[in-house]
């Protein structure tokens, strides 16, 4: 047999385990799980179709529609005038054309971002008009010379573009924001839960049916913000190991959603081959969370080493065998910076 198709095999066993499993020991105030979409993952492209074109541009948000993404997920950072800006990261120094523009060569500075010193340019020393003399730039020029290819053509959009955007589509698409570093603008008296709360409230898209669900790295702030909108919320969870039951069942009292790093679902080892799959999407749904997963691309150098093809870490290497591994562990949504190929892969 080969590796490929012992992997599925270990990923069919361990769903079935885990059925059994469930319930046998499921939670006894544990509440249905409810795909979105029957059994059918959702595919979220991840800032956009970002493989293709410079992350969190409206160009990329609508290659990623036309290519049929389900989902698009726009980072929010905050400007110094408040607004909600498509980045994914404070710093604009990677995805910017900031280092062209010398009229703002003194705003270069250090801060703190999780208790890191970080050098560059961050978007709250910009005002929005500022931020519109800006354009993008491709993150991995080397990797993604397709995408560097548009360097300098598109501008900085904010996340109430990205809402006018899609509700001028002839289908729904959801939005899915992620609140970066809450903590950051915290400890600068700023609030990212209260300038989104007051943005969906605004457009009464503030409801849980609403097509905006939310996301951050940070629970306390997936909390505030649920104090203020009844949107889906969900955590993401980086890193590899275990999730205790404890902290499933506490998230399924306040959460929609466990948005996981791959590694939480199957591990690699340290040689980057995957192990055996984790049975946390089985325990997830046993409560009723969503198991949404990240990052798929294609890229060998992003992919575990059982799916590489060749040594050159930017080739494409068997990325649809990936996809078909996690589809098959029972996962609700997969986050890719190429939606149409988890499409493909999803629709085989």
């Amino acid at each position: 047999m080969s590796r490929k198709g012992a992997l599925l095999r270990g990923a069919a066993a361990a769903a079935v385990a885990g059925a059994i499993v469930g319930l046998m020991a499921a939670p006894a105030a544990a509440k249905p799980h409810h795909p979105h979409r029957d059994a059918d993952p959702i595919v979220i492209a991840h800032r956009g179709a970002s493989g293709y074109l410079p992350e969190h541009t409206l160009e990329a948000y609508a290659l990623a529609v036309e290519l049929g993404a389900d989902v698009i997920e726009p980072d929010l950072v905050l400007t110094k005038d408040g607004e909600l800006l498509a980045r994914h990261e404070p710093v604009l120094d990677e995805t910017t054309d900031i280092a062209q523009h010398p009229e703002f060569a003194d705003r270069k500075t250090t801060k703190l971002i999780d208790g890191v010193p970080v050098t560059g340019f961050f978007a709250d020393d910009f005002t929005l008009a500022e931020l519109k003399t800006l354009r993008a730039e491709e993150r991995l020029p080397s990797v993604r010379p397709q995408s560097a290819a548009h360097d300098g053509e598109f501008e900085l959009v904010t996340y109430d573009e990205v809402l006018d955007f899609v509700d001028d589509l002839d289908r729904r698409v959801v939005t899915y924001p992620e609140m970066k570093h809450p903590s950051y603008y915290d400890d600068k008296g700023m609030s990212i839960e209260d300038a989104l709360a007051d943005l969906l409230e605004e457009r009464r898209l503030d409801k849980k049916r609403s097509p905006v669900w939310i996301q951050s790295f940070e629970y306390e702030s997936l909390l505030t913000i649920s104090e203020r909108v009844d949107n889906r919320v969900g955590l993401n969870i980086d890193g590899q190991g275990p999730i205790s039951d404890a902290d499933l069942d506490e998230y399924a009292e306040t959460l929609d959603t466990v948005s996981l790093n791959k590694n939480r679902i199957i591990p690699r080892d340290a040689n980057g081959y995957l192990a055996e799959p984790t049975d946390v999407v089985e325990r997830a749904h046993e409560r009723g969370l969503d198991v949404h997963v990240w990052t798929f691309r294609n890229e060998n150098q992003f992919l575990p080493a059982d799916f590489r093809e060749g040594t050159a870490g930017a080739a494409w290497g068997d990325f649809a065998a990936e996809y078909e591994l996690f589809y098959s562990l029972g996962v609700d949504a997969v986050f890719s910076d190429y939606p149409d190929k988890a499409i493909a892969a999803r629709d085989c």
